[in-house]
């Protein structure tokens, strides 16, 4: 299993291009299962969920072809609308197919998604979703069995934000009769991303981006290309490596119109921030001052963003209390992080974090994606070698990281 070994003590400096967004394009290449012309998408990063949907799309008889990072998807010869566990298991992201299968072929037969070391994702907003438009829906043997013989239009009220439901909602409606309301539905600069590109295959999309998206159902869709927006947790991420080393970046290819807040909480820390077109730069202060924060749904503080910040906040001056109100067990980082000398005290949701004038290196385990990210930043500023173990999660989300932190300067390696 390969490890991530980081020396730590280089201020990053240098420029970077940040990669396309793993979580528009996982939608969106699900969206491709709603026509049967082909669908070309660029800037789609090499990651391991991108294989694994690509695998489960093929497995359902979709014809995939990849060049760089440009992907192209014809689905004419979709006939197995299966997600089976074995695919599924490894990427919840693959419920998202549920949505464009019923919509399109009016049948889907769908893993439920394994468990999540950050807590509870339930599929029951999907599911409601599906049954208010026609469908009936069986969860029988560990999977989804939704079956109709035409979605018809409705008004769904989501109990909770979901962005998943809200994209797999959205692309059932775009092939439904009559139209759809998504009442509560999520923000994100993601949902967005796929609502232009559906567009673009020819639905009819309002209100992206608010609480209420109205979709019109039309009778076909066709092909089209789209551009993957940037990462912005990436773009984030690469922040904060920068602000916690005391360096000076600049990322390419993304935008401060996605991250306002987590800008805004890095000047507050005391960085000089400058925005461009399609290019972030970044200067570290001296010290970086504690920000406090809270985890609330998009236009909020991100929870992709809440490790990176705590490890921020490890070495910061003062003390940070961050709240995380979107899943219950996302501060397991914060024992690994202590484990390189950081001063941190967890109370249910709630973490308290006093800066330390030093870490120290050690071998430090990874729990989730996020959590990975956490840990190689702090090691960038520890003193002495960091054993990252378990960067598998890494694979998952982030595109050539050793690659790109090494062109910033950095002492990082793959080690098996």
């Amino acid at each position: 299993m390969d490890k991530l070994l980081i020396t730590g003590g280089r201020p990053l400096a240098g420029e970077v291009a940040i990669s396309g967004a793993k979580n528009a394009a996982l939608p969106i290449l699900c969206a491709a299962l709603l026509s049967d012309e082909p669908l070309v998408l660029t800037n789609v990063p090499r990651l391991n969920d991108i294989g694994t949907m690509l695998k489960l799309l093929a497995q359902m008889g979709v014809k995939v072809e990849r060049d760089g990072d440009t992907v192209t998807l014809d689905a004419k010869g979709l006939d197995n609308p299966l997600a089976p566990y074995e695919l599924v298991k490894t990427m919840r992201a693959a419920v998202l197919v549920l949505g464009p299968l019923m919509a399109r072929v009016g049948h889907a037969k769908v893993s439920l998604p394994g468990g999540c070391a950050i807590g509870a994702r339930p599929v029951d907003q999907h599911i409601k979703g599906l049954q208010a438009m026609g469908a009936e829906v069986q969860v029988e043997h560990g999977y989804i069995d939704a079956k109709v013989g035409k979605l018809r239009g409705a008004r769904l009220f989501t109990d909770m934000v979901t962005v998943t439901g809200t994209e797999n909602l959205m692309m059932a409606a775009c092939l439904a009769d009559g139209e759809t309301v998504i009442e509560n539905a999520a923000r994100e600069p993601e949902v967005v991303d796929l609502a232009n590109c559906l567009v673009s295959m020819g639905a009819q999309i309002s209100g992206a981006g608010t609480d209420v998206i109205r979709i019109r159902g039309v009778a076909k869709l066709h092909g089209a290309t789209h551009r993957i927006m940037p990462d912005r947790i990436e773009t984030g991420t690469y922040l904060c490596a920068a602000a916690v080393t005391g360096g000076q970046v600049r990322l390419t290819g993304t935008s401060t119109n996605y991250i306002d807040s987590v800008v805004d909480k890095l000047m507050d820390a005391g960085c000089e921030i400058g925005s461009e077109r399609d290019a972030i730069t970044l200067k570290a202060p001296a010290r970086l001052k504690a920000v406090s924060l809270r985890t609330a749904p998009y236009p909020a503080f991100p929870t992709d963003m809440q490790a990176q910040f705590m490890a921020l906040n490890v070495v910061a001056d003062g003390t940070a209390i961050i709240r995380e109100t979107i899943f219950e067990n996302r501060f397991m980082h914060a024992v690994e992080l202590i484990r390189l000398g950081a001063n941190i005290r967890i109370d249910g949701n709630t973490a308290v974090v006093t800066g330390v004038d030093k870490l120290q290196g050690a071998t430090v385990m990874a729990t989730d994606l996020r959590a990975s990210a956490s840990l190689i930043i702090a090691g960038l500023v520890a003193e002495g070698e960091t054993l990252v173990d378990r960067i598998y999660h890494l694979d998952r989300g982030y595109e050539r990281l050793e690659e790109k932190l090494g062109a910033l300067g950095a002492t990082v390696k793959r080690v098996s």
